[in-house]
């Protein structure tokens, strides 16, 4: 028992010393906590919106009749449209819908809303939208037809012989930021695993810190299992601060259990932190180190489905990816937020990557150098 605790105690070390230097590194707390926050921000206000459409449109009313008049408050009420106050004639919506800044402009002429013979209001607005937005134009148009038909069964009421009815599932739907988390979390974790020991290590190198280390008694084991203890719980961290801003800020979805998630976290630290290890380890410098890091990670990013989903790849390529370490860490994730993922459920992804876990574990015992 001593014998095991006398083995321990340079782990637990190591791991300690660890943590230490990354909360004293001001630029390793911020890629590791504040950069992820910062993309978490970035991407969230771009994904996390609640699903509604809508279109920027400029509004040119150039009646006075009253039914313009309430026409026209209607459109602004409207969450369906986003218009632009400052838009007030034909050229400056022009101007704006050239530089993409609007999708279209509604136009009221100077007679809608006028009483035909039979005192009812009349008229027809305009759409007006340019060829980059063709798409949008005619969406936007469908929405007006779709007003003006209720408004019509308003001023004459009319029986129709078909109808649809909608329904709720009372069920709460996914958002795509949902779906995107599961991506930043992985982009986080391949930074903490892979950019911090192949930064670390070769500076240690060169500092001559690792060839004092190893003329102690301590072993590699010892030494590898204190830091990847140390950035395990540091991808605890980061997961608790990104979870915590995604659920006050942009209201998460998650369907699944914390505890797996945690697990399936500390599984891709682990992973991927033996390729930050193999990497770091083998490199005499920061200048080795520095390229092969990227020509590891940059294949990952885009192919993993950390920036879009790969099933939009060929298919070929998506029976590869499945088999990239990212690509199960990422995958793993997002079945636990999005679907409630159990163990069961994960054994593919889990395999794959307790598979790499060993190989790059191998790989870097074989090729790591104390100096």
């Amino acid at each position: 028992m001593d014998k095991i605790k006398k083995q321990l105690l340079p782990v637990l070390t190591f791991a300690r010393i660890d943590i230490k230097r990354l909360f004293r590194d001001k630029v390793a707390i911020f890629f590791v906590f504040v950069f992820p926050l910062l993309f978490l921000l970035i991407f969230g206000s771009i994904f996390g919106g609640d699903g509604n459409v809508s279109f920027r449109v400029g509004l040119i009313n150039q009646s006075e009749t009253e039914f313009a008049r309430e026409f026209e408050q209607q459109i602004i009420d409207n969450s369906i449209f986003q218009v632009d106050s400052e838009v007030t004639t034909l050229d400056e919506a022009r101007e704006k819908m050239n530089r993409g800044q609007m999708e279209a402009t509604i136009i009221l002429p100077s007679d809608f809303g006028a009483a035909a013979e039979g005192g009812l209001p009349t008229g027809q607005a305009k759409v007006l939208y340019d060829q980059n937005n063709e798409q949008a134009g005619q969406a936007l148009a469908s929405i007006m037809g779709a007003i003006f038909q209720e408004i019509n069964a308003q001023l004459v009421p009319v029986e129709t012989p078909f109808e649809v009815a909608a329904e709720s599932t009372a069920t709460t739907g996914l958002t795509q930021f949902d779906y995107t988390f599961a991506g930043i979390l992985g982009f986080t974790i391949l930074s903490l695993g892979v950019f911090g020991p192949t930064t670390v290590f070769p500076r240690l190198k060169e500092k001559g810190v690792l060839r004092r280390y190893h003329t102690t008694p301590i072993r590699v084991w010892q030494y590898f299992t204190g830091n990847v203890m140390s950035n395990a719980v540091v991808g605890l961290m980061a997961l608790v601060l990104m979870l915590t801003a995604a659920f006050l800020i942009f209201d998460l979805n998650m369907r699944g259990n914390f505890f797996i998630l945690a697990f399936v976290v500390v599984l891709g630290t682990i992973m991927l932190f033996g390729i930050g290890l193999a990497l770091g380890g083998w490199a005499k410098n920061e200048n080795q180190a520095a390229p092969l890091a990227q020509l590891v990670v940059l294949p990952m990013m885009f192919l993993s489905g950390v920036f879009f989903p790969t099933f939009l790849m060929p298919e070929l390529l998506q029976q590869i990816t499945q088999f990239i370490p990212l690509t199960a860490l990422v995958d793993s994730s997002r079945l636990i937020i999005t679907e409630g993922a159990g163990f069961i459920d994960l054994a593919p992804q889990l395999a794959v990557m307790v598979g790499w876990t060993v190989i790059v574990y191998i790989i870097a015992f074989k090729v790591f150098r104390w100096e």
